[in-house]
């Protein structure tokens, strides 16, 4: 079996890694492999592509709202993988599906694990699937097909909890940088950086990403200071929205968000 493409990410690249969300058939049903593409070649490091789902209980308002207009023109996770299966012809950094467990349990989780290795899907986000209810009927699926689980810690999360996270990751661990829904717009003071130190400090065996409220270059590279990289998804939801077109709404978000922070993988 070939190794996941987000351990070869991390093993190639250890600091200011650039991961971006958005929501598939958002802002058009058929720009999802158009936004995937621009974002690979502007720099992007690793790519979350949300399922849209009509209860997303985690997500702020702006994810919320792309997920319903998403929902409106038709996209579904049936339509997603048509959409993606010869997306590995042009794309070659991580992809990992995000979205809620409900739409993946429709789908039927079998078949899904085995869509997103045809497809080339590297791993998996579903905040609302707990540790155990994976460990106990999920985890040979996804081991099957080579499918990393990727998991969340919050301020809120005990150590010993976060330690068997630890312990049962094999990607990335996600790390909310506050206990809200997701959202842009917080400043660097906004964060708790006693919470980051304090992950930081726990020599975890796997590289983390910060996500929720990073938004732009100053709370991006703050990220970057106590984790392996950072996830921008609200910001650029919302510069999906511009009314630009996509190529330069892309182009000129991402130079936003690095401005002098190096992206290129080290050698």
């Amino acid at each position: 079996m070939k190794k996941n493409r987000i351990n070869r990410l991390f093993e190639t690249k250890k600091e200011n890694i650039f991961s971006v969300y958005f929501t598939a058939g958002f802002p058009n049903l058929d720009d999802t492999v158009k936004i995937i593409q621009e974002l690979e070649k502007n720099g992007v490091d690793l790519i979350e592509i949300g399922i849209p789902f009509s209860d997303p209980t985690a997500d702020g308002p702006t994810i919320q709202h792309s997920s319903e207009i998403a929902l409106k023109n038709g996209m579904s996770l049936h339509l997603l993988f048509e959409q993606l299966k010869n997306i590995r012809e042009s794309v070659k950094i991580p992809l990992i599906l995000m979205g809620y467990f409900n739409p993946v349990m429709q789908f039927g989780l079998e078949q899904f694990c085995k869509k997103c290795s045809e497809t080339g899907i590297d791993g998996i986000i579903l905040p609302d699937l707990p540790l155990e209810e994976f460990e106990a009927h999920y985890k040979k699926n996804f081991a099957k097909n080579n499918l990393h689980n990727i998991l969340l810690i919050t301020p809120q999360t005990p150590e010993a909890r976060i330690r068997q996270i630890d312990k049962a990751s094999n990607g990335f661990i996600y790390m909310v940088s506050s206990a809200a829904t997701t959202g842009a717009g917080k400043k660097v003071e906004d964060f708790q950086q006693d919470y980051f130190e304090r992950i930081q400090q726990m020599n975890l065996k796997n590289p983390r990403l910060i996500g929720f409220g990073i938004s732009d270059h100053d709370t991006f590279a703050n990220a970057c200071k106590y984790a392996g990289g950072a996830i921008i998804g609200s910001a650029f939801v919302k510069a999906l929205q511009s009314g630009n077109e996509l190529q330069n709404s892309i182009r000129d978000f991402t130079k936003k968000i690095t401005g002098n922070t190096k992206t290129t993988a080290k050698s």
